[in-house]
Parts: C-alpha cells; sequence; structure tokens
C-alpha cells in the first residue's frame, strides 16, 4: 500500500512558498504521508495562467496536475480560506477521492453572511489597495497585519520577494475573489472526514463562520485563542498538534 498524500491548499493570491517552514514541519510530522503544496491557477509557479473564475475550475486543475504527476487518490487535504473552498468543492463533487479535510478559517454561502466572511474592519485599506495603485510593499504590509496576529519582522522581506519573483496579477485576484463570493457549498456535510481550525482572533474572517459550518455538518471544531486568519503562520505547531490529535486522513 503507497504512502497517504496530503495535499496543501493556501488562499486568495497565496502560493504554495507562502507556507514558509509549516510544509517542512507537517511532513516532519507524518512521516509516512506524502505531503505536496499546490499552487492554484494565477499564483506562484503558475501566476502567468488565468484563474478559474469558479471554485470548481480550481477543483478541476488540481486534479488534472496530480494525475499528470501521477499521484491517485484519495487524498488528505489541509487548507486555508479559498483552499478550503476548493476542498470542500472537490469532496462533495468526488467522494471517492478526498478522504479527509482540515479546514483553516474558512467561511462559506450558505453557512455565513457577507459581512462575516470578510470583516468589514477590512473594507477601507483593502479598497485603498485596490484604487490607489500601491506599491508591493504597501500589499505585502497590508495583508500581513490583517492575516497575522504573532508575524515577525523577517517575514514581510520574505513575502516581497516571493511577489517580486510570481506576482499575481490584479485581473487573477479579481478572479479568485469573484470565484469565492460565488461559492455556495451544499448544505450536507461530505462523505470525508472534515476537522474545522479557526482563530478566535481572526481579523479578516469572522470566527463564527467556522463555528457556523461545523455546527451544520457536526464536525469537530478547534479554536485557537490568540492567531490571526493566518493560522499556520502564527502557530504552526498548534495545527499540526489538532490534526495528530484527531488522527484525521488514517496516518496512524
Amino acid at each position: 500500500m503507497g504512502k497517504n498524500t496530503w495535499l496543501l491548499l493556501r488562499g486568495l493570491t497565496r502560493e504554495s512558498r507562502h507556507w514558509g517552514p509549516f510544509a517542512d514541519k507537517f511532513a516532519h510530522a507524518l512521516p509516512d504521508s506524502r505531503v505536496l503544496a499546490l499552487d492554484l491557477p494565477g499564483n506562484g509557479q503558475l501566476n502567468k495562467q488565468p484563474s478559474p473564475m469558479s471554485v470548481q475550475g480550481m477543483v478541476a486543475h488540481c486534479r488534472a496536475e496530480l494525475a499528470r504527476q501521477h499521484i491517485a487518490p484519495p487524498y488528505q487535504v489541509l487548507a486555508m480560506s479559498l483552499g478550503a473552498m476548493v476542498a470542500v468543492a472537490w469532496a462533495h463533487e468526488y467522494p471517492k477521492e478526498i478522504a479527509a479535510n482540515v479546514l483553516i478559517n474558512t467561511s462559506m454561502r450558505p453557512f455565513s453572511p457577507f459581512h462575516q466572511r470578510l470583516l468589514p474592519v477590512n473594507y477601507g485599506a483593502l479598497l485603498k489597495l485596490v484604487v490607489s495603485g500601491a506599491t508591493p510593499e504597501d500589499w505585502e504590509r497590508t495583508i500581513l497585519r490583517i492575516t497575522s496576529n504573532h508575524a515577525v519582522d523577517d517575514v514581510l522581506p520574505i513575502w516581497l520577494e516571493l511577489r517580486r519573483q510570481c506576482p499575481v496579477s490584479r485581473s487573477n485576484a479579481l478572479r479568485q475573489l469573484l470565484a469565492a463570493a460565488r461559492f455556495r457549498a451544499c448544505v450536507t456535510k461530505p462523505a470525508a472526514a472534515t476537522l474545522v481550525l479557526a482563530s478566535v482572533l481572526d481579523h479578516l474572517v469572522c470566527v463564527e463562520c467556522s463555528k457556523a459550518l461545523a455546527k451544520a455538518w457536526q464536525c469537530t471544531l478547534s479554536l485557537h485563542p490568540s492567531a490571526g486568519h493566518d493560522l499556520p503562520l502564527d502557530d504552526g505547531q498548534w495545527v499540526i498538534a489538532k490534526v495528530l490529535e484527531s488522527q484525521i486522513g488514517g496516518f496512524k
């Protein structure tokens, strides 16, 4: 029997390298599993490709890429935000392919209203970035401020370098935002084992979104008391510990 395969999926305009040290730490904690971080079209090494305008289109890309690499299902998925929407859509559309999902600080219709899915306190800052022709440093500094409560100073130059190497176009950012806004999950829980992780002090997405999803699907919810939206950045060891405690994905 082959290794379990864990897929890591990031959120809006983020790429696989934004996992930082977390990806290696996660792989080290699961030595009997293959851990693969995927870029969604429009991000990272795929930044020249147009981003799909639907979450289902992102699912199609991931399935095609794994087939190209001859990595067969079933898969376990750990995903944040938009990436978690991809994981949920995948599990619903192809239930035999997804064995387990770990969903981090996500939000989706029909479980949560828009003002919880994107907290109003961010509207001004994000609008300013879009309309003012902000510099790359303005972009990354704002994203870091909104998504992290504990990030150290050396994260910003790393993110700036990733942006310099693989910039995400404004059109692709808007296409991803549109895909996220349009996505609507099934009311019924997918067959995949599901663990929901969320940050109480998430300043981008209200924690009530994760609570509503976990309640609707009757799945395990664990709350971090102080981390921000980018939970793997702020406390990756906590994320790993919760996955191990849950024994999700059949890694034991």
